[in-house]
């Protein structure tokens, strides 16, 4: 009779100095993300964060596929706050610096990262971010080793995050609705908000379940965009027009609770502030409905300017027009 295979995981660092040590590590931004002109987007820049994220966990001995494989933990950035400070362009080469912020912080990994891209004299800064990683017990189950004593305290059974983040809620769901319609109607009413229903595909997962945090990502920009066209200042419209484009100097999107495959999502992006003429505020939250009961999966914000374009390589900012000031305030075009 054959043997069943004895399953042996590789070694992993025994204290969690090497992760507390600062990485460094030269990156170069997707060319997918290079949408207007040579600009990198907001959603690639914070790849470029989560991709810092990851191989500082490689560096500390700690790599997401090692982790997953050999223990059945699942690497989920729950948390990602970013300031864009200067643009990234397609061909720049990105220098990322990762600090550990301290040992487990509410049972999660805290990461603070440093983007700086190689300029012709000096470094220029381009991001500061905050992360928050957690590591989640697989679901599925599968052969796996014990987890070691030094990944419990980042382990956790399940992503619900509710009672670590102190974020008051745009408007208030029901405790239960009808259907998702009813629920998108409840949380638009009365609000300067656009709502939509969006069944999760698989290619915006990963480990085989869950919506991950570039899923979210990719949510945020495509909400924004949305919104824009329903307000009849779609992106096309004002490069058409006026040559404008918008510029992204903050971004957060913050888990509260785990969004699964194949669930619709409904999310709705609401305007919260317009600062004089120059930049908007929005909040994005996105909810599954489960037995009639809303579920807060995600929340996030998002603040706009715009610019304008003046060569392939420039832009400067500027001021809104009454039409924009008038559609971000609600009224539609």
């Amino acid at each position: 009779m054959t043997k069943a295979p004895v399953f042996t995981a590789r070694s992993l660092p025994e204290s969690v100095d090497a992760l507390e040590r600062p990485t460094t590590v030269h990156l170069r931004p997707r060319y997918e993300g290079s949408n207007i002109c040579t600009w990198i987007g907001f959603k690639h820049v914070n790849y470029l964060v989560e991709e810092a994220v990851l191989e500082h966990l490689r560096h500390s001995g700690w790599a997401a596929g090692m982790l997953y494989e050999d223990f059945g933990l699942c690497v989920d950035i729950v948390s990602i706050e970013a300031a864009i400070l200067s643009a990234t362009h397609i061909d720049d080469i990105v220098s990322a610096r990762v600090v550990a912020e301290g040992r487990a912080v509410d049972g999660e990994i805290a990461l603070t990262v440093g983007l700086d891209v190689h300029g012709p004299a000096t470094p220029l800064k381009t991001v500061s971010a905050k992360v928050r990683v957690a590591l989640r017990h697989d679901p599925r189950g599968g052969g796996a080793a014990p987890v070691p004593q030094v990944l419990e305290p980042y382990t956790v059974k399940e992503i619900d995050r509710a009672s670590l983040v102190r974020i008051p809620v745009a408007s208030t769901p029901p405790a239960t609705v009808a259907d998702g319609d009813a629920l998108l109607a409840a949380l638009t009413q009365d609000a300067n908000a656009y709502g939509w229903k969006w069944r999760i595909p698989y290619f915006y997962c990963h480990f085989t379940e869950r919506l991950q945090m570039s899923g979210y990502l990719r949510l945020m920009e495509e909400a924004v965009d949305l919104f824009l066209a329903d307000r009849g200042i779609s992106i096309k419209r004002l490069l058409d027009e006026q040559n404008w484009i918008p510029v992204v100097p903050k971004n957060s999107v913050v888990m509260l609770a785990e969004a699964r495959m194949e669930e619709d999502l409904y999310t709705v992006l609401t305007v919260e502030d317009v600062f004089k003429r120059l930049i908007y505020t929005a909040r994005m939250d996105c909810y599954v409905l489960r037995d009639g009961v809303p579920v807060h999966t995600a929340t996030g914000r998002i603040t706009h300017g715009y610019a304008v374009i003046e060569n392939r390589r420039d832009w400067s900012l500027v001021e809104f027009d009454d039409r924009m000031i008038q559609r971000l305030n609600g009224q539609h075009g």
